[in-house]
């Protein structure tokens, strides 16, 4: 399989598209998930192009892993939460749908389960979240 320059993930880091960004360094992008299975739920993704892990190279792949490290870090404190849940999938038959290698950061409490899949977030409500998660990251 190939990457496709125009996955919704690309159109975002070109700018094509809007999103409630929270981080960026010279190798990742963070951003809000749109529909978000818990409050705080955040997209980490390299800049360069690469379909999954199964295509990346060690360096985006660790490049990744550190963002995902700080953010959930960022996360944990700007929910109060006692966790963080990190998913990434790949290709379709492993759950993936946008086929740009992201990771999922989620804040976890012990009694609140995941919401449901597929869910559009109030984006007023989206901001309030970024911006609690850019506080705890300044």
């Amino acid at each position: 399989m190939s990457y496709d320059n125009d996955n919704i993930f690309a159109k975002i880091l070109r700018g094509e598209i809007p999103c409630e960004k929270l981080f960026e360094d010279d190798d990742t992008f963070v951003f809000m998930d749109i529909m978000p299975r818990a409050d705080g739920h955040c997209l980490v993704i390299p800049k360069t192009p690469c379909r999954n892990m199964l295509d990346a190279s060690p360096e985006q792949l660790t490049a990744c892993l550190l963002t995902v490290q700080k953010m959930g870090h960022a996360v944990m404190a700007a929910f109060d939460a006692e966790g963080v849940t990190v998913q990434q999938f790949n290709e379709t038959a492993g759950g993936q749908e946008v086929f740009h290698l992201h990771y999922h950061v989620l804040p976890r409490h012990a009694d609140l389960k995941l919401r449901p899949p597929g869910t559009m977030a109030d984006f007023g409500v989206l901001k309030e979240q970024a911006d609690k998660i850019r506080a705890a990251l300044a």
